[in-house]
Formats: structure tokens, sequence, C-alpha cells
């Protein structure tokens, strides 16, 4: 019998889920002289015109926009970015006292982040520190100017399930293939898994969570609702909660209770195990 503790990851989705907005629209998209409004407006028409795919048309229009502006889009300068984002309540904390609260129920709870957001931002966050890996888009930077020429790694909301299956498969290096599509253990169970997201970007993973034994859990802002309950009516996840990570939130109740119900299974098991010894 192993005396490893279980493992719980919980996957978040990052803009509108963490964030009230999308990362780019803090400091980036002002720092064009644009708003918000109109930068995601020319991607939308760029994509339109040329049939390149949304999520690489905002990685292209990053670097159209910055060269016209003249910003030097370094690593160093997008990680600079991450200072500036914004959290719903609660999530500033949130990541500790829930690890607190799985010590104490003898579960071991991993954080990890999938997301289509700009993975260099990301990385600059004040909350970047607690998750186990990010998953995001990402640029390759040539190594003499520094500046992006290539995407390097482009999620789109599909593509965020295959990062699904490397996180309970505990395989995090992106450019493991082999090991990915072989029949394996996984190292954490399916059932053992929470997906937190806002809604249509998230639906193909939040569905696979929910279809596998695992919990979805769709958020939304404030007055919002109206924006995620047809997820939970259509069945494609099995919670919707605001999108408030503070200590007496209904999202930290659910998580709780998530904690509570593998802790009971665990239980279950190890005394199926000692009584078939």
């Amino acid at each position: 019998m192993s005396n490893e503790k279980p493992i719980i990851a919980i996957i978040y989705d990052f803009d509108k889920t963490l964030t009230d907005q999308d990362m780019q629209n803090y400091s980036f998209i002002p720092a064009l002289g644009m708003t918000p409004a109109e930068f995601w407006n020319e991607t939308g028409v760029f994509s339109d015109k040329t049939g390149v795919e949304r999520i690489l048309s905002y990685m292209y229009m990053m670097i159209l926009k910055a060269k016209e502006k003249g910003i030097t889009l370094t690593k160093d300068y997008l990680f600079s970015l991450g200072k500036d984002l914004k959290y719903f309540d609660g999530v500033l904390t949130w990541f500790e006292r829930i690890n607190q609260y799985g010590e104490r129920k003898g579960i071991k709870i991993e954080h990890y982040l999938i997301s289509s957001g700009t993975k260099e931002i990301i990385e600059g966050s004040e909350i970047a520190k607690h998750f186990t890996a990010v998953f995001g888009c990402e640029f390759y930077f040539d190594p003499k100017t520094k500046v992006p020429v290539w995407p390097k790694l482009a999620i789109n909301y599909t593509a965020k399930t295959q990062f699904y299956f490397r996180i309970t498969k505990g395989i995090l290096d992106t450019t493991e293939d082999n090991a990915l599509n072989r029949k394996s253990m996984h190292r954490i169970p399916h059932r053992n898994v929470i997906y937190i997201g806002d809604g249509m970007t998230d639906v193909p993973v939040m569905l696979l969570v929910k279809q596998n034994g695992g919990h979805s859990i769709a958020v939304y802002p404030k007055g919002e609702r109206e924006k995620v309950e047809y997820l939970y009516v259509d069945g494609r996840v099995n919670f919707v909660a605001r999108a408030d990570y503070s200590e007496r939130s209904d999202i930290t109740s659910i998580v709780k209770l998530i904690i509570d119900q593998v802790n009971v299974a665990e239980q279950i098991e190890k005394k199926k195990q000692i009584v078939n010894q």
C-alpha cells in the first residue's frame, strides 16, 4: 500500500477566470495607444480576412502593433506586464488557503494553468509561483535581437484538452509527444481533477473533465450568472459559481467539498486494501 498522499489537480483558465479581463487589456494595449475594443476588433478583422486562426492572429497582431509603435517586444518586456494584472476577490490568498485545507485532509493540491493568453505575461504575474506548470501561448525569440519571430506554442480552445491529458499523465514537457500518446497509468486519476473556467472557450476541456468523472466549475463576474448558466443546464459543467475566491465564497465551499469527497474515497479504498490483504 502506498504511503504517498493522493493528489488533486486544480486546472484553471486565466483570462476572465482569475482576472476580470484579458491580460493584454491592462497595460499592453494601452501602451499601443489603443482601446481593448480596437485591438481585438482589428485582430478579428485580420483573422477573417486572412483565414489565420484567431489565437495565432492575436499573437501576430501583438508583434505588428508593437513594431508600429516602436515597442521592443522582448520576453522581459512581456514579463514586466504581469505586474499590472488585477484579480478577482480572494485570488491572491486562494492558493495557500486551498493547499492548507488539502493538507489537513491528507490531500496534496497541485495547481495548473491552461491559457490561450500570453505565457510570458503570466510568468511575470504575482500568482505564477503557485502553479506546478503553466501552459500558454509562447513566442520564439530571436537569440540576437531578442524579439519574437515565430509562435513557439499556440493554445486554442480545443487544444486545451491535450494539456489536460498531459497533467493527468504527468507529462509536462510540451515537446514530449510519444509518451503522451502511449497508453499508461495516469499520475492523477481523472476523478481527482477540478477545472475552473469562464465559458465557451473552456467548454471542450470542461466537458471532458466532467465526462471522465472529474469536476468542472464555470465562473462568472458578479451579477452575470446568465453568461454560464446554460453550461450547467446543458450538462457541460458540474457547478457554476461567482468568480469570488475569498474565504466564504461559493467556489471555496465547492472545492472544499470536492476535497472532502476525495478524502473519503481514499479512506474507503485503503480499508478495502487492508481487508483484501
